[in-house]
């Protein structure tokens, strides 16, 4: 990023290449919109580039310039929120199969997903977007910044500007609910083979 902001062009590729995977699927998974997650996903970097300069300036030490992944996710978190608030869209994982291929069947792979990465093939991926889709907001939230943007719970509290115990709560009721919905999901039926039965959250 230092290098960057001083004029090295080749700098910001090196960042895209690092990055843009991680990002790109913690934008698509929190819109389930691929063409939003484009949008999103375009304004991000473009603003990146627009303050360079100042994130630069801003980190004074080794440790804060280290952590320019935390700050690119926040970035991406709060265009995505933007996003959602001025319209949520309602769109079906079969919308996703026929105009894009490809995305769906990977989305699950090479993924932080932990235990839950069980997940191989297009239509256990649609079962996991399905699944978070069914998450509150901000338990979504931080279960994907956590998962696909490898934020600890301190950053993803900093990021979503809540307390730590916050965060932690978010994501242990999210992990509860995935699980859960993952654990009903019928790979005969590709379907949910009963309504799971969610732990209440607080």
């Amino acid at each position: 990023m230092q290098r960057y902001a001083q004029g090295d062009v080749a700098a910001f590729e090196v960042l895209l290449k690092r990055h843009e995977t991680a990002l790109w699927r913690f934008i698509v998974k929190s819109l389930r919109d691929a063409a939003a997650a484009e949008d999103v996903m375009q304004d991000t970097w473009i603003t990146v580039t627009q303050q360079a300069a100042r994130y630069v300036e801003n980190a004074v030490s080794a440790e804060q310039t280290a952590q320019f992944r935390t700050w690119l996710f926040t970035l991406a978190r709060s265009r995505t929120v933007d996003h959602l608030r001025k319209q949520k869209p309602e769109v079906s994982t079969e919308d996703f199969s026929n105009s894009q291929s490809d995305w769906l069947g990977n989305l699950a792979a090479d993924s932080g997903f932990g235990p839950l990465r069980q997940l191989e093939g297009r239509e256990q991926a649609g079962a996991l977007l399905q699944a978070l889709q069914e998450l509150p907001d901000d338990q979504r939230e931080a279960f994907l910044l956590q998962a696909e943007g490898g934020l600890s719970v301190e950053e993803i509290a900093a990021s979503c500007q809540v307390s730590f115990e916050t965060a932690k709560s978010r994501l242990r009721y999210a992990r509860s609910k995935l699980k859960a919905y993952l654990a009903a999901w019928s790979p005969e039926r590709q379907g949910f083979a009963m309504q799971p039965r969610l732990e209440a959250s607080s």
